[in-house]
């Protein structure tokens, strides 16, 4: 493990409901990343979700966060492909990109269930598969010609053009253009079949708390196979760079009796399996709450962390600031090293 981050789920209360608001709630990440950035983390992560009290529209806050930070980096994990114009996220992404010096670590996927009932359909998309993968994937091919400079519409006739630039029926790219964002992208795979299409793709991989199989290996066995596999479709694919992969885990270092109090009781000795979708048999990911030494060897014997370079710990980010600060904090001064974590003080860790 060279690098670990915090990934932000951004649940905020809404009408009637105690706890932080959608306004403090962005309030508090954007604190959190500038602190984090402080103590040498490598990242700070964000999840998207659409009609649910929790983070939406993400560029915000990254924009926020980049001008406020130094080093840390600053993604997605993930954004949903399926609400998405592949080519205005392209111009988005590629601004931010350039605004960030390339800091950017933009994490999509087909995304995960949600409450509404195809809820892309009323951002005006529709796909033929039940659950809009088939969008996902088009809009995601799409947006990776966009960022590699492919041209996406045709120049119009010279006498139509204003200004007038291009031949006509020349190619024309999105602009802006980031050199070398595309090998910041990261497919969030919960499958091995996805895992492979990704490399197939030369993206990097995003595996998170849960996997879409369950054959009685634990999340880190099946997370570690699913590394494997990319890898080796990598490899067979002869992409010329070497790629990243990350996984996601929910730890709480206890080094204090405030830990103690306030997380001893989350921990879980084992995963758990349950079902998404109605009918897809999930492994979830346990959650780790320990003394650091101990936090040391469960984490050495997690295969898929091993086999990982970047760990993201999922953070209660409805606690605040402080609370959060504290366990990365604890895990930066009394776990990470242990595990080959490279504290992120001067630019980012080279993949």
């Amino acid at each position: 493990m060279k690098a670990f981050g915090f990934l932000s789920f951004g649940h905020h209360a809404v009408a009637g409901q105690r706890g932080m608001n959608a306004r403090d709630t962005l309030h508090t990440q954007l604190e959190l990343a500038k602190a984090a950035d402080e103590i040498g983390v490598n990242g700070a992560y964000f999840r998207v979700h659409h009609f649910a009290p929790q983070g939406a529209s993400p560029m915000p806050l990254l924009g926020a966060i980049i001008g406020a930070t130094k080093n840390i980096e600053v993604g997605t994990g993930v954004i949903d492909m399926r609400y998405e114009n592949p080519f205005y996220l392209a111009e988005e992404a590629a601004a931010l990109d350039l605004l960030a010096d390339g800091r950017l670590a933009l994490g999509l996927s087909r995304g995960s269930p949600e409450p509404a009932k195809k809820g892309w359909e009323a951002f005006g998309y529709t796909g033929e598969a039940p659950n809009g993968a088939d969008m996902a994937r088009k809009k995601f091919e799409l947006f990776l010609a966009a960022i590699r400079g492919y041209g996406i519409a045709e120049a119009a006739p010279l006498e139509e053009q204003y200004p007038r630039m291009y031949q006509p029926g020349t190619a024309l790219p999105i602009f802006p253009h980031s050199e070398g964002l595309e090998k910041r992208v990261w497919w969030g795979s919960g499958t091995n079949k996805t895992a492979q299409q990704a490399a197939r793709d030369g993206v990097n991989l995003m595996s998170s708390t849960l996997v879409s199989e369950a054959d009685g290996s634990s999340l880190g066995e099946l997370q570690a196979e699913q590394i494997r596999v990319y890898r080796e479709a990598w490899q067979e694919a002869g992409h010329d760079w070497t790629p990243r992969v990350s996984v996601s885990r929910s730890i709480f270092p206890i080094v204090s009796e405030e830990d103690h109090q306030q997380f001893g009781l989350l921990a879980s000795d084992e995963d758990q399996i349950g079902y998404i979708e109605g009918e897809t048999k999930t492994t979830f990911g346990r959650t780790y709450a320990a003394e650091p030494d101990v936090l040391v060897e469960q984490l050495k014997a997690d295969p898929a962390i091993a086999a990982a370079d970047t760990l993201m710990i999922t953070i209660p980010n409805q606690l605040g600031v402080e609370p959060n600060l504290r366990i990365l904090q604890n895990f930066a001064e009394h776990v990470a090293p242990e595990l080959g974590w490279i504290p992120n003080t001067e630019g980012l860790v080279a993949p």
